[in-house]
């Protein structure tokens, strides 16, 4: 059976891609002026959305669901 496709907001596709291309949280932050505990939650509501407890593990399944 065929897992459902996780749904991600513009802002949750955006730094996922930030975070796959290595960036690190206070980049992240500084390039979308947002403040480092948001940029902290939207990392964890992103690994919860993947059931990932790392963020390799999210990108992996981000991947092979073709989000990214």
């Amino acid at each position: 059976m065929e897992s459902p496709k996780i749904r991600l907001s513009a802002k949750e596709q955006h730094i996922l891609k930030l975070i796959s291309a290595g960036k690190t949280s206070t980049e992240i932050a500084d390039e979308m002026c947002l403040s480092l505990p948001t940029i902290k939650w939207y990392r964890k509501r992103l690994r919860a959305k993947f059931d990932a407890s790392t963020s390799v593990e999210m990108i992996r399944k981000a991947l092979e669901q073709g989000i990214l």
